[in-house]
């Protein structure tokens, strides 16, 4: 009876790890999402429920700054990076978002937002973020989530999701569910040559 439990037990975690992993697909209040890891699928009959704008927000990031929507003015595009400290592919895309974050034009810039940490005395998952971003030499802001977000992460199915962000604060095109990098570096330049 008990390695019966335990099986139930390891199929749930499997499961959760590949909805996590932005693996597979669901159907979430009369939505139907379809994603795949490392593509750009995102069909919904009630697409526009989600989210045109980013919401207002006052946060950290890791280095213990101050950030707010002010952020995304700063640049005409804003490539947003949700992850989280479990997620195998977040932190394997991180060492190449850094160097793209290095090459990027000057009007667009990346930042991470961190889903997994839980309250400013989340220090086991504020260290393995900070852990993360030295290891991987990735240096662009990583902005710390909390409720202000609450609008947007009620639609994240699984990490990593990337959105794109103009400089008004509004998402343009449609999420990137899975790590793609060369998705996102994709949409950039369609995005920067009027397409």
């Amino acid at each position: 009876m008990k390695s019966k439990k335990s099986l139930i037990k390891v199929s749930g975690i499997i499961l959760m790890t590949m909805l996590l992993a932005g693996c597979g697909k669901t159907d979430i209040e009369n939505q139907t999402v379809i994603y795949e890891s490392n593509s750009e699928i995102w069909e919904s009959h009630e697409i526009e429920t989600f989210p045109k704008q980013m919401p207002k927000f006052t946060s950290k990031d890791l280095k213990g700054n101050t950030v707010t929507e002010n952020i995304f003015a700063e640049k005409d595009l804003t490539v947003l990076n949700i992850w989280g400290t479990f997620c195998n592919p977040c932190i394997e895309e991180m060492p190449e978002l850094g160097e793209w974050a290095e090459t990027m034009p000057d009007n667009v810039q990346l930042i991470g937002l961190i889903c997994d940490i839980e309250s400013e005395d989340d220090n086991t998952h504020y260290d393995l973020a900070v852990q993360i971003m030295e290891k991987s030499e990735a240096d662009f802001t990583q902005i710390i989530i909390n409720k202000d977000f609450e609008n947007i992460i009620k639609w994240v199915i699984g990490v990593p999701t990337t959105l794109f962000i103009d400089k008004n604060g509004n998402i343009v095109g449609e999420p990137i569910i899975g790590a793609d990098v060369d998705g996102y570096k994709k949409f950039v330049e369609d995005y920067l040559n009027g397409k």
